[in-house]
């Protein structure tokens, strides 16, 4: 068996309202990386029907087929700017 850890990696929280500011803190990061996970599955669904020909959803915006493309790119790049802002509060070096 491993040894515990002789000091804790992390001080621990001494008052309520530091517990309820952290609980917050976790709770709107979760939610964020949530809703960014969502929609990367919506996404990659939609990209996986445009591409089988299954669906045509993207038809009313752009005509030709590339452009129907290119359309599906640019949602893309939005889903992946929401997902840095979502996780960069996990890589942040302050929490």
């Amino acid at each position: 068996m491993s040894k515990p850890d002789e000091e804790p990696t992390e001080t621990p929280t001494t008052s309520r309202e530091e517990a309820t500011e952290e609980g917050g803190w976790m709770l709107r990061n979760w939610v964020a990386v949530a809703v960014v996970s969502v929609l990367m599955m919506l996404l990659l669904a939609l990209g996986l029907m445009q591409w089988t020909g299954l669906v045509d959803i993207l038809a009313p915006v752009a005509d030709s087929e590339a452009g129907q493309w290119g359309v599906f790119a640019v949602l893309a790049i939005i889903v992946a700017a929401l997902a840095v802002w979502g996780w960069s509060a996990f890589f942040a070096s302050d929490r």
